[in-house]
């Protein structure tokens, strides 16, 4: 009971991270002065170290090492390069173009993050 709660909650959130990290994105490709606001500068970060924090406690939970199971490995990588890429679209990025490849980028990663968790396979595109 208590693992399918947490499993839903870390589900809601990766759905509501994703949503925040649009809603920056599109805000940032706009110029829009919505980025600016301070809760869009505090939630993300909150939403996404208790992402974190749930995925850490299911996988000790379910006893699953990354290094063990080949879909949690591609899933950090992934994550990795999204979190890099947002950084770049988000906040390094210089130019516009820059930003927005780093977007699209970073959006594909969060994609492929999710159909991996969905099959449990980092290869289910083949």
């Amino acid at each position: 009971m208590t693992y399918l709660l947490l499993k839903h909650a870390h589900m809601a959130l990766a759905a509501l991270s994703g949503a925040l990290f649009l809603a920056r994105g599109l805000w940032m490709l706009a110029d829009s002065p919505l980025r600016s606001q301070a809760w869009v500068r505090r939630v993300p970060h909150l939403v996404d170290s208790l992402l974190l924090a749930t995925a850490i406690i299911l996988a000790w939970w379910g006893a699953q090492s990354p290094l063990g199971n080949p879909w949690l490995t591609a899933k950090l990588v992934a994550l990795v390069a999204y979190i890099l890429l947002g950084s770049v679209a988000l906040k390094y990025g210089k130019t516009r173009p820059v930003r927005a490849a780093a977007f699209i980028g970073a959006l594909a990663c969060f994609a492929y993050i999710v159909a991996t968790a969905v099959t449990k396979n980092p290869l289910f595109f083949l």
